[in-house]
């Protein structure tokens, strides 16, 4: 028998974002292999500061401003990544969202939408919105990318050199893998590449098996002994810690450890135990 996890929406919404963010080299090379990206940058923070009204609606978006490859010219656009944990007709609101990109950077818009719901289509969602008419042109559309990471095959991700790819099979169709396959599949990449992996991906790495898992978490305990992925569970210490000492204070630590509870990256059990040595420090200090 699995253990079923039930996963929070936000938890899920920031979780893909988090993917995206931390494999994002990966993520373009394995969606749009013929598409030369060279430097790019998020302005996900700049983009709420200026739409306040629209930040609870932005939680799973992603927002970049990317060199990419028109005409054989690497060209600065923006890049609109909408995410999305249900069949949904979002086309409209990509539009939206496009021109409030647009007015902020005044710059080309590449938007795309992830779907990852587990539900198999008959039938496509909308990959483009009518905004105008001319008597030349007729219609006008905006179109975009859709992604249904559904119909992908789990066992056809786990062939791939690609980390990601291996990551993206846990949510893929998977009906004709062993979900045991899967894990195994991910942590002997991911401890091949230790050496290459900051602790933001490691951490994203045991956050994502922890959800999209399909097998008991004593299970998942023996595979990462056996692979001696062990050192993942130092990772939230380690990267609370570093983030910390760049806060240039104890309280830092506890301010990011706060944060990942509120994503729903930490559980109140996980929370409670590393917050309490350092709420002990504090004390020493001002007493």
């Amino acid at each position: 028998m699995t253990d079923k996890t039930v996963i929070n929406p936000k938890t899920h919404d920031s979780t893909f974002k988090w993917l995206i963010a931390a494999f994002t080299e990966d993520f373009f090379k394995h969606y749009f292999p013929e598409i030369q990206i060279g430097e790019y940058t998020f302005f996900d923070k700049e983009f709420i500061r200026k739409y306040d009204a629209l930040k609870e609606s932005l939680k799973g978006d992603l927002l970049l401003m990317m060199e990419v490859n028109v005409d054989g010219v690497l060209k600065e656009i923006v890049i609109q990544i909408e995410h999305q944990s249900e069949r949904k007709d979002v086309a409209e609101r990509v539009f939206e969202y496009s021109c409030y990109a647009w007015l902020l950077k005044k710059k080309p818009v590449w938007s795309m939408v992830i779907y990852t719901d587990d539900a198999i289509w008959r039938k496509p969602v909308p990959d483009r919105f009518w905004f105008a008419y001319n008597q030349g042109k007729g219609k006008q559309f905006c179109h975009f990318d859709v992604i249904k990471i559904k119909d992908e095959k789990s066992g056809d991700l786990m062939r791939k050199h690609s980390l990601l790819c291996k990551l993206l099979a846990l949510k893929a169709d998977d009906r004709e893998v062993d979900p045991e396959a899967l894990i195994v599949a991910v942590y002997r990449a991911a401890a091949a590449m230790k050496d290459e992996l900051t602790n933001d991906q490691l951490l994203l790495i045991d956050r994502w098996v922890s959800l999209y898992k399909k097998i008991p978490a004593r299970m998942i305990d023996k595979i990462r002994k056996e692979i001696k992925m062990d050192f993942v569970e130092t990772t939230i210490s380690e990267h609370v810690f570093n983030q910390g000492k760049i806060e240039g204070k104890v309280e830092g630590q506890i301010e990011i450890l706060e944060k990942l509870y509120q994503e729903g990256l930490l559980t109140a059990k996980q929370l409670k135990a590393k917050i309490e040595p350092l709420r002990h420090k504090i004390r020493q200090l001002t007493t």
